[in-house]
């Protein structure tokens, strides 16, 4: 397999379970993307965020990551308010938002049933977001969204998982003259309960900012 960042198959099939939902899909909202949904942003990337898997209503439905449904609002935001995107809002795959030294990925790369991955899913995924980490430049940085693509981030650098725990704000020192940082993910859950507030959310993007500059 490549290992260019822009590895990717539209037409992967090769979760059975997750392939059958997608199949299911299609038939019953067929102006749905309801396929693999890859990456987005710059080829070069000095940020590279990973969430867990598209959303129902959101990715799944739009084909770009984050796009269309709660999860993206806060993202978006922020990356406009740092630098990272030409606009505050991403609402459909063609609306001419751009992505600045950024690239946004998932560690699954299709929509789950109940948006739970299985362990096998996340694992034959991985290949997927060994050839996005890959294409990385020294001093770069991901942001892991969440535990499971932390898990994935280490899985795909093939590190330690009992070297790296998750938590929010973590910051660890990978290969290559690059680092990762954790946050909550930015779901309408944890941004609605307050697990993750605006300002947390900040505060991880203030982090990046002294890692990149």
């Amino acid at each position: 397999m490549s290992s260019k960042a822009d590895c990717f198959d539209l037409n992967c099939t090769a979760c059975p379970r997750l392939a059958a939902f997608l199949a299911d899909i299609r038939q019953q909202k067929p102006d749905y993307h309801a396929r693999p949904v890859a990456a987005f942003g710059a080829q070069q990337a000095n940020l590279l965020i990973v969430g867990l898997a598209p959303g129902m209503h959101g990715a799944n439905r739009t084909g770009r990551p984050f796009t269309g449904d709660f999860a993206g609002i806060l993202l978006y935001e922020t990356l406009y308010k740092n630098g990272w995107a030409s606009a505050p809002e991403s609402l459909s795959a063609d609306d001419g938002l751009q992505l600045i030294h950024c690239r946004i990925t998932n560690a699954v790369k299709c929509l789950p049933p109940e948006n739970k991955p299985s362990g096998d899913e996340i694992n034959r995924c991985n290949t997927f977001l060994q050839a996005e980490l890959s294409a990385l430049k020294p001093h770069s940085v991901v942001l892991a969204l969440g535990t499971i693509a932390h898990r994935a981030v280490i899985k795909a650098l093939q590190l330690k998982q009992k070297d790296y725990a998750f938590a929010h704000g973590a910051q660890f020192a990978l290969p290559g003259e690059r680092h990762l940082i954790d946050s909550y993910h930015c779901s309408r859950y944890n941004t609605q309960t307050k697990r993750l507030t605006v300002q947390q959310f900040q505060d991880v993007f203030d982090a990046i900012r002294k890692l990149t500059h």
